[in-house]
């Protein structure tokens, strides 16, 4: 599996739960995940699952990247980063090889993985979350690398992780009819908790959890919900807050200092098993990524929803299509500003209906029908295997 990971963790938190499952559905099978978070070395992996860490990169605002060694420039990055991509999938020789979200990697660099990798038969798989981005930006993004026909040129199939009803990634795109044939919804990821959970893992009691994903641009959000706090002496619901691991130190002081002066809030600055916290709270105020939002729906929570706007408007979309449906609450960032408004949406979180009341249709079943997929591959490449050697015989 292949997670550029440049900003925040959804990529490799994808990777990890689908690994997981696969290895827990699969006795023998062994998964290696390639990504290039900083901390792909915090989280646990289970037996039979391991990773190889590439030279980090990181995302500005802009939406350019910079590497994160200062010393060493993006161009010498990236020809590491490529290097070392390469020379795994040549020692590792993959059955199945589970790209994440960039079908060419960052600035095109598993391209020459890929070619090789087709060559040597390796069943190539693009995995996409439900929601990309705008479809004028994501047009604007593939055109100019030529993606699109890319996609139809190396790749065997394409899942989509969320189902077909919710919204289609590729939407307002010229799809080539050989892309569409390829493309499968699998469904929303369901994410659960590991059976040997520690003891005093959650909070004691009642509380709301605040969570920014990887918190790199999730500092506003947190004042936002401190100045509501502030504003309404009748918002007395507790909140863990967390920060995450990507929220720059100085950001992280401020708000560290800000909110010990209030007294219903508790701030952790991470936590590696973000599904124990929101297991245990009695609703959730998140930005709403992707993995968030998987987390939000498998432990039924009604969730308060502040998305990021820009420079990629892939949290509104779902956002908003969320909202439509009746699974969460949304506040735009400017609406968020009103601290009364704020206040009130959080004073009535708690009670709101859950995602299962509001919508009792939804299921979450990509875990299970990646998993089905799998199966017929491995035994599609068995097969295959025995009638080449039949044929030497």
């Amino acid at each position: 599996m292949y997670s550029h990971d440049t900003f925040g963790l959804g990529h490799l938190q994808r990777c990890r739960t689908i690994a997981h499952s696969l290895v827990e559905d699969f006795r023998g099978l062994q998964v290696l995940i390639i990504s290039g978070a900083t901390i792909a070395g915090a989280f646990d992996y289970r037996a039979r699952v391991d990773f190889v860490k590439i030279p980090s990169v990181i995302k500005l605002r802009n939406g350019e990247y910079t590497s994160l060694e200062k010393h060493i420039d993006l161009h010498e990055t990236l020809r590491m980063r490529q290097s070392i991509i390469r020379h795994t999938a040549e020692t590792y020789r993959p059955d199945i090889f589970i790209v994440d979200k960039e079908p060419l990697g960052l600035r095109g660099e598993i391209e020459d993985t890929l070619s090789y990798l087709k060559t040597r038969g390796t069943t190539l798989v693009l995995g996409l979350r439900e929601v990309m981005d705008a479809s004028h930006l994501l047009e604007a993004e593939w055109a100019r690398r030529d993606v699109m026909r890319k996609i139809g040129l190396f790749y065997d199939k394409v899942w989509v992780y969320g189902p077909p009803d919710f919204y289609d990634p590729l939407t307002g795109l010229d799809v080539p009819p050989a892309v569409g044939a390829k493309m499968k919804f699998v469904g929303f990821l369901q994410r659960s908790l590991q059976r040997n959970e520690l003891p005093g893992h959650r909070p004691e009691g009642d509380y709301i959890l605040v969570t920014t994903g990887g918190g790199g641009d999730g500092a506003d959000l947190i004042h936002d919900v401190f100045d509501a706090y502030q504003q309404d002496p009748q918002l007395q619901h507790r909140a863990l807050i967390v920060l995450g691991p990507y929220m720059p130190a100085r950001k992280r002081n401020k708000l560290v200092k800000k909110g010990s002066k209030i007294p219903y809030i508790k701030i952790i600055e991470f936590d590696n098993r973000m599904e124990d916290l929101i297991a245990g709270a009695k609703a959730v105020v998140a930005m709403g990524g992707y993995n968030t939002y998987c987390e939000i729906l498998s432990f039924d929570k009604p969730a308060l929803i502040v998305p990021r706007v820009k420079p990629r408007e892939e949290q509104l979309i779902r956002a908003r299509r969320a909202a439509e449906l009746g699974l969460i609450e949304m506040l735009l960032p400017e609406e968020a500003k009103d601290s009364q408004r704020f206040a009130d949406a959080l004073k009535v979180l708690p009670a709101r209906p859950r995602p299962s009341q509001s919508n009792p249709h939804l299921t979450l079943e990509g875990l299970p029908h990646i998993s089905e997929i799998v199966a017929e591959l491995l035994e599609r490449r068995a097969g295959h295997h025995l009638s080449v050697i039949e044929g030497m015989n």
